[in-house]
């Protein structure tokens, strides 16, 4: 393959990776222990087993550098693995840029996001088990589409507890999930004690992420052969997306370029520990200089105005507490938000990150973050997703910063998803409905007044 300055770096599907990275090996900062949420106590595997897959809770706790990927899952991930690698030459030539603009484009998988790295084995671990149905929460679509997909493929039943605002929002992705055989319930919703008692509080809660997870944990708890699966937050999800990276560290060689920035959107931060964590890798094992930096929105700022503190995970607390910058368990996000990227907590490793000041976080409104995406779309004919848009909006403000300082760096952004699902958000946008949004303080304090008296 020529390396002469190619825009699209691909490779075959025997290039996908053989194993997962898993940086608890490698962390430079320690990760407080999960806790359990009526106890306090650190939790031990039993705990979890009402929940996941013992394979899946091997991984959570593992210390090995690497995890080996099952074949079967391999097999899925060449649907469409390994994801090109992208030179964003006619967005460098309008920003009239020194910088040389990479992105990873996860927006080529079944369902067009990233979600499918972990979705696809969580199922196959569970249906080695013997489980039969995978409960679940989504907000925008992507992870619940990610799970329909993976549960359809490996023969379980999925049932998806789909955040309200986002179900009446996004119909097509309702309609997507149900096409692979899922059941779409929108959230909170009368079918578990914690739907009932928002309702009973808020008959017009529009829901949340935190909202979801209670009810898909709730279920999960209930049966035997049901169990909870998580598409972000908690190692080893973060752990599947690590193909990403992976397989981005042999493009950029591939193109003779290594970044000098690497950029990613963060909810709760899977796909930028996807992208990021292999280089972090190189970066602490070879002394690099490589910055990290994790995008949020002003409207759901966990990393830039939450507090670093054990919470729980859902609304209701259920879910195992877990140290990470939070907005508190209680954090409703705003219905007039279309970004995206609205979980109330930030994985633990990437908070442990962030705290050791080995990632940057910022934050951005919405219109620029449109404003950006729009420009990505007339430059390089995709549309983004809202929350891929967060990383373009900083990739630009990057190269706009190099060309100020007349420096040839190298940008790599991961673009997480399409936007296809998403235009009710861009016709907003282009019609000039879209508000900007930034959480209240007054908000932040009263959802942190909450926290659980637990832990350091």
């Amino acid at each position: 393959m020529s390396t002469a300055d190619p825009i699209r770096i691909v490779m075959s599907d025997k290039e996908i990776p053989e194993a997962w990275y898993n940086i608890a090996a490698d962390m430079p900062v320690p990760v407080p222990p999960p806790l359990h949420p009526g106890t306090g106590k650190p939790i031990g595997p039993q705990d979890l087993a009402p929940l996941f897959a013992m394979e899946l809770i091997r991984q959570e706790v593992a210390t090995d550098r690497f995890i080996p990927i099952p074949e079967p899952v391999r097999e899925v991930y060449r649907l469409w693995r390994p994801t090109p690698l992208m030179r964003a030459r006619r967005l460098e030539q309008a920003l009239d840029t020194p910088a040389r603009i990479y992105y990873k484009y996860e927006g080529v998988s079944p369902v067009g996001s990233h979600k499918p790295n972990t979705a696809v084995a969580q199922a196959y671990y569970n249906r080695q088990e013997g489980i039969r149905r995978l409960t679940t929460e989504t907000g925008a679509g992507q992870w619940g589409s990610a799970l329909s997909m993976a549960c359809n493929f490996f023969g379980l039943e999925c049932k998806v507890y789909m955040v309200k605002v986002s179900y009446q929002q996004k119909p097509y992705r309702r309609v997507l999930m149900e096409s692979f055989g899922a059941t779409v319930v929108p959230s909170p919703s009368l079918e578990t004690e914690a739907g009932r008692s928002v309702l009973a509080g808020d008959p017009d809660s529009p829901g949340s992420l935190g909202i979801a997870i209670s009810e898909a944990v709730e279920e999960a708890v209930r049966r035997e052969d049901v169990h909870y699966s998580l598409g972000s937050v908690l190692n080893h999800v973060l752990m599947h997306q690590t193909v990403i990276g992976e397989e981005a560290l042999k493009q950029m060689a591939l193109a003779d370029a290594y970044p000098d920035v690497v950029i990613g959107c963060v909810g709760g931060g899977s796909n930028f520990a996807g992208l990021a964590f292999p280089f972090l890798r190189e970066r602490l094992q070879k002394g690099l200089k490589t910055r990290f930096v994790a995008v949020e929105p002003t409207a759901c700022p966990s990393l830039t105005k939450g507090l670093y503190a054990y919470d729980y995970g859902d609304t209701v607390g259920m879910a195992p507490l877990v140290k990470m910058h939070t907005l508190g368990h209680t954090f409703v996000p705003a219905g007039i938000h279309a970004g995206g990227l609205r979980y109330h907590g930030m994985a633990p490793q990437i908070s442990a990150l962030v705290k050791g000041g080995y990632i940057e976080a910022v934050a951005y409104p919405q219109n620029p973050v449109f404003e950006a995406a729009a420009l990505f779309t007339r430059q390089e004919g995709i549309l983004p997703a809202p929350e891929s848009a967060h990383a373009i909006r900083a990739a630009i403000d990057e190269a706009l910063k190099a060309k100020e300082a007349g420096e040839a760096r190298t940008i790599l952004f991961n673009l997480s998803g399409h936007g296809h699902f998403d235009l009710g958000a861009y016709d907003s946008y282009l019609r000039g409905q879209l508000q900007d949004y930034e959480y209240p303080e007054d908000k932040v304090r009263e959802a942190l007044a909450v926290l659980p008296k637990v832990g350091g």
